[in-house]
């Protein structure tokens, strides 16, 4: 029996957010209950670059599509595990090229920051000519495990290469529990419109 990995991060109030900011957390609150003689219901407002998230190429190109226009079927389908937790402050085309990437792969990063619950400020990013060769090789998702795959970066060229070689971008993934190799990945963002970014529930199952 396959074994189903959720890959996704929780959310709730208190959570792991881009450095550590108040605005950036996830509020929870229950607007109605049992005790006012009302079903229990609770209102969440969150940051849609919260916790697991797809970004769109709105996020950083001006005039780029917005997160609707990104199908179903990229973000479903087979996909590969890289043990990136020797990277320490960035992941360069040279960790990147004994893995022989293939046009149209699904690629996940697995970095050291799946093992931890709080902010990591020095992530291990994805570096310009790392996107660059990403690009070169015609993957086609790239998910990563920090929660930015850039560490804002001058221009942003990292989200700007991948996302104008039409590279899917995932962010904030957990990948503590699965073995580098090949599995089945299945992302499914809120069904949203028009805007930059979804969060998502995303797992492996393999």
């Amino acid at each position: 029996m396959p074994r189903i990995y959720d890959i996704s991060m929780t959310i709730q109030e208190g959570m792991q957010v881009w450095k550590n900011y108040d605005h950036k957390k996830p509020k929870i609150t229950n607007v109605q209950n049992h005790a006012m003689g009302k079903p229990h219901e609770s209102r969440i407002d969150i940051d849609v670059h919260c916790g697991t998230h797809v970004d769109a190429p709105l996020h950083m190109i001006p005039g780029g599509a917005t997160i609707e226009t990104i199908g179903l079927e990229r973000l479903v389908g087979p996909a590969r595990v890289l043990d990136l937790t020797g990277a320490k402050d960035c992941i360069t085309r040279e960790h990147l090229e004994p893995f022989a990437l293939q046009k149209g792969e699904r690629i996940l990063l697995k970095t050291r920051c799946s093992y931890s619950d709080e902010f990591d400020a020095e992530f291990p990013y994805v570096r310009e000519d790392a996107a660059r060769y990403l690009a070169e090789c015609g993957v086609s998702l790239v998910g990563t495990d920090t929660l930015g795959i850039e560490r804002a970066q001058p221009e942003y060229p990292t989200h700007r290469m991948l996302m104008r070689h039409d590279i899917i971008i995932v962010e904030g993934l957990r990948l503590k529990e699965v073995e580098p190799g090949p599995y089945w990945l299945v992302i499914a963002p809120l069904k949203l419109t028009g805007i930059d970014a979804a969060p998502a529930r995303a797992f492996l199952i393999g």
